[in-house]
């Protein structure tokens, strides 16, 4: 649905299939941001879930805004339960998730963001992968939308297209 709207509007829309490393996902996205960045483009960050930790690493890193959709935000406690075989949802790949993929997360952790108003944090309170109140602490100061209700797939995802476009532009402050 993003990619659409953001079609519509004559934007660029890049989604990778990121590896199963998080050193190798961020070490991609960070190409991605570099690039874009260093041609002068604005670039903003979406991110849902483990995404939204990546997010939140990189907008940091790079002054970026981001909006942080129902994000992780211990992925190297909260994801310490599926260590094993694992298979990917979309792909179908299998692949195994190690306790070395545990200290890639915990090497990205961002105890604290520096610049809250460059994030959007969208989190409904049915979510029963995430706590979302983890969220609304680690994100205080920036721009929240608690919704009740939904679930880890943030149900309200359509009405929100728009304003997270509307963010997306804003110039990172």
């Amino acid at each position: 649905m993003l990619a659409a709207r953001v079609a519509e509007r004559g934007g660029e829309f890049i989604c990778p299939q990121l590896p199963h490393s998080p050193k190798a996902a961020i070490a991609l996205a960070e190409d991605i941001v570099v690039q874009k960045v260093g041609a002068g483009e604005t670039v903003a960050l979406v991110g849902s879930s483990l995404g939204g930790y990546y997010a939140t690493y990189l907008a940091g890193k790079h002054g970026l805004r981001a909006v942080l959709v129902n994000p992780a935000v211990v992925a190297h406690i909260s994801l310490e339960q599926f260590v094993g075989p694992q298979q990917n949802l979309y792909s179908g790949e299998r692949f195994d998730f190690t306790r070395e993929h545990i200290a890639e997360l915990r090497a990205l952790e961002v105890p604290r963001i520096s610049r809250p108003e460059n994030f959007w944090l969208l989190v409904e309170t049915g979510d029963a992968v995430l706590d979302y109140r983890q969220a609304v602490a680690r994100y205080a100061g920036a721009r929240q939308t608690v919704l009740a209700g939904g679930d880890h797939s943030f149900t309200r995802w359509a009405d929100c297209l728009d304003p997270i476009l509307e963010f997306a532009d804003e110039h990172p402050v």
